[in-house]
């Protein structure tokens, strides 16, 4: 009886280490995934959650083998939310190590400074992982700007940090205005900010084109700016012809040719180094200011200043048959 008693604590030693073997070699051993896969981790999940969604994305064995390795051989470190690349063959040891610490794929919507509404709503439309509908966003109302977003995540969801973005920086800036500024209200600054974005795309102009229209409004001149007149036509989009005199002289809330002072709402997306140049335009008495053929422009303070600066405009834009 002694001799089968020791048989079997033998036996039961064995096969608890083979166990506690397979055990510890099951944390460390390659896992299933054939190919290289993205798997999302929802916000919220705990381990448990996020253990049963790689299952069922074929990245781990079994979410319970998972769970009771990861309670003793994983680290205290809570997991991420996101969508992380997982490789082919990882173990449980490496995925844990992932969504407790590895970075999420970072998926980026640009919207470049000067983008209207209507085409920042384009861009979110397209982008086949985010969901959900959403209008046009109010003009003015988005920070140009690289902005990260998760697979699946809404629409509404980027739009709202967009905007944020920029609600932050007009409240940053605003108070920096200097006495040379003319806008009355963070409203009026992106308004400005807006039609010197569309007019320049130098960042050593910026200020000086500002210091144009500021002088212009403090001399109750009208700004006479081009962008003014094709946004009722387009909402910002190119207009992909020369503008016509009809257009010129067409009254309505945002043609700065028929009216004086700013237009009713902002005409594009500024970004902020153009609120900047608005809250603080270059000391200059400019008036006038016109292309000089080498993709910036020429500036004048008189009349018969800026017309010899046309006429040189022109004669380029005839040696290139434009005209």
């Amino acid at each position: 009886m002694r001799r089968f008693g020791c048989l079997i604590l033998i036996i039961a030693t064995v096969i608890f280490g083979l166990v506690a073997g397979n055990f510890i070699y099951g944390w460390n051993a390659s896992g299933p995934l054939e190919n290289e896969q993205a798997i999302i981790i929802k916000s919220g999940s705990s381990l448990s959650m996020a253990a049963q969604a790689l299952e069922e994305e074929g990245a781990i064995k079994s979410a319970d083998a998972f769970l009771n390795r990861a309670k003793i051989f994983g680290g205290s470190e809570p997991i991420k939310a996101g969508e992380f690349i997982i490789p082919a063959g990882a173990s449980n040891a490496t995925i844990l190590n992932i969504l407790q610490g590895g970075k999420t794929i970072q998926r980026l919507i640009t919207i470049p400074e000067g983008t209207p509404s209507i085409i920042v709503h384009e861009k979110l439309m397209a982008e086949k992982l985010l969901t959900g509908e959403i209008p046009v966003p109010a003009e003015g109302s988005i920070l140009p700007d690289s902005y990260s977003f998760e697979r699946g995540e809404s629409r509404a969801a980027v739009v709202a940090r967009m905007q944020k973005a920029m609600t932050e920086t007009i409240a940053e800036l605003w108070p920096k205005k200097t006495a040379a500024s003319v806008v009355k209200t963070p409203e009026e600054a992106i308004i400005l900010a807006a039609i010197v974005e569309k007019e320049t795309a130098l960042a050593r102009e910026r200020r000086t084109v500002a210091a144009v229209y500021s002088n212009r409004v403090n001399r109750n001149m009208m700004l006479q700016a081009d962008p003014t007149i094709i946004y009722p036509i387009t909402k910002g989009k190119p207009l992909g012809r020369r503008i016509r005199q009809s257009e010129i002289a067409a009254v309505n809330d945002y043609n700065t040719y028929s009216m004086v002072g700013l237009p009713k709402g902002p005409i594009a997306n500024p970004g902020r180094a153009s609120i900047e140049a608005v809250l603080d335009p270059a000391d200059s008495d400019y008036l006038f200011f016109v292309a000089d053929g080498k993709g910036g422009h020429v500036f004048a303070k008189t009349l018969a200043e800026h017309n010899a600066n046309v006429e040189k405009w022109f004669a380029i834009r005839r040696e290139r048959g434009e005209m």
